[in-house]
């Protein structure tokens, strides 16, 4: 069932214990959450801000509320999930540090996933063409975008060392398909990391 996930969600279901308890932060129409139910009989439950994308994960049996990772997360009581997961969803917030430090009191370990605004298209194309990128990856014109932080990999590793946090894994996508380590930050497309607090 994993293989019709977007290739970051794919790469989170692989490594979500079987029969963990878990939150999914940004859960869209909660694609990962039915995976992770049916495939790993995790206990999920999801928060989403778009009420078009609560309605599909409701329609698919899931445990879906509406609300917004910027404001919401204080709600969920500490150490109540295995794995808070925001994949995709960073880059939107309004403090990500914030964000990231409310996933690891709610959750054992985080999942973050994000697109690398450091990728070598994204330099090319501001290089010679002198615009922000719209490209596959990152497909909004800047005025029309939803991300309203330009994260790249060394910018959130850097971010995890300045708050004490621990790195468990880390991944990194090019084509959807998983690379090297090596140069991630001009090479990686999308990062995946595994934190805890």
């Amino acid at each position: 069932m994993t293989d019709t996930l977007r290739p970051d969600l794919a790469l989170i279901a692989r490594h979500v214990a079987r029969g963990a308890r878990v939150l999914d932060v940004g859960c869209g129409d909660g694609a990962l959450m039915a995976a992770l139910r049916d495939s790993a009989g995790a206990d999920v439950r999801g928060l989403e801000i778009d009420p078009a994308n609560v309605a599909s994960a409701v329609a698919r049996g899931l445990s879906v509320v509406q609300g917004d990772a910027d404001t919401d997360l204080s709600y969920y009581p500490d150490n109540s999930f295995h794995y808070a997961i925001l994949s995709q969803t960073l880059q939107t917030t309004r403090r990500p540090d914030k964000v990231v430090q409310e996933l690891l009191r709610i959750g054992k370990q985080a999942f973050v996933s994000f697109p690398n605004f450091a990728h070598w298209r994204g330099r090319f194309s501001l290089l010679f063409g002198g615009r922000m990128p719209v490209n596959k990856i990152l497909p909004h014109l800047w005025y029309d975008t939803p991300n309203i932080h330009h994260v790249t990999i060394d910018d959130f590793r850097a971010m995890v060392r300045e708050h004490g946090w621990k790195i468990d894994g880390q991944w990194f996508l090019n084509g959807g398909r998983e690379t090297g380590s090596t140069n991630a930050n001009l090479f990686a497309e999308h990062a995946v990391f595994l934190l805890r607090g």
